[in-house]
């Protein structure tokens, strides 16, 4: 397994604050936020701006350092620190209820960024429950991620927490080429879904995993202090010789009183050496 950075974890930032802390924690790679926060949004000029009306982020946000202008500055700083984006962690709901052009377009704008970043997949959030609906979607996009060299990495959370529910939206899609599933690793267990019940169900749509902690309230805990089974996890990720991306996703964006990144980034680090 190759360890990743969420920048989720580094709210405010910035993507060269985001750089140094990866490589002075060892990470391989940067998992980054689709957010004003790390200097990465579809806003950003380049290629694949060039082919999209989809505006910039309006709201203006405090940054530590000034980011990278523009898409190609971007995939040179991280590529020149050492460190791969290991995937855009996007914010479009595949499944969301409405029409299907708005979210065809926002979904199709983040692949066209990805393909300039060299960033292997997209996040997207399920945000419904009606499989129909984002296999739909997914059929739409397919020849766009496939041109791009991008996959759509479906997210077991929300309205499909479980490996079972994703795997649904899956099968209807029938894209096996341009999509995969990121296994978060909380969500399945807190609704129910032992590790290897999800694991069972991916199957080899599995193409991430998002790694974390937390306790009863879902507050972020260091790796090992929290309620996730994460020593199952690992080992059958182990058995199954999974290789891919194991991303720590420290959510103090959303807990801003829970510690540093960097004092949780060794405990990641350790769990990825010790399942590889």
């Amino acid at each position: 397994m190759k360890l990743s950075l969420s920048t989720l974890g580094l709210p405010g930032a910035g993507l060269p604050e985001a750089i140094r802390v990866a490589v002075a924690h060892g990470c391989d790679g940067l998992e980054l936020r689709l957010h004003p926060d790390t200097g990465v949004h579809v806003g950003l000029p380049g290629a694949g701006a060039r082919r999209t009306a989809s505006p910039a982020p309006a709201q203006a946000v405090a940054q530590r350092e000034d980011p990278p202008a523009d898409r190609p500055r971007v995939r040179a700083a991280v590529s020149a620190a050492g460190l791969e984006i290991s995937a855009l962690a996007g914010y479009v709901g595949i499944c969301e209820p409405g029409d299907d052009g708005p979210v065809i377009e926002a979904l199709t704008a983040e692949l066209l960024l990805a393909a300039d970043l060299g960033a292997p997949g997209v996040r997207v959030f399920p945000r419904g429950e009606d499989p129909a609906i984002g296999a739909r979607r997914l059929r739409a996009v397919a020849r766009e991620a496939g041109r791009s060299g991008v996959r759509v990495l479906v997210e077991t959370h929300d309205a499909m927490p479980t490996g079972a529910a994703v795997a649904r939206l899956l099968d209807a899609a029938d894209e096996p080429e341009t999509t995969g599933v990121i296994w978060d690793l909380l969500h399945p267990w807190r609704h129910g879904e032992s590790p290897a019940s999800t694991l069972a169900a991916l199957g080899d749509r599995l193409a991430y995993v998002q790694i974390k902690d937390a306790g009863p309230d879902l507050t972020p805990v260091p790796m090992g202090k929290g309620g996730v089974p994460l020593e199952e996890a690992g080992a059958l990720l182990r058995e199954r010789g999974y290789e891919g991306w194991a991303s720590l996703e420290w959510e103090r964006t959303w807990y801003p009183q829970v510690d540093p990144v960097e004092k949780v980034i060794p405990g990641a680090a350790a769990w990825v050496r010790r399942f590889s």
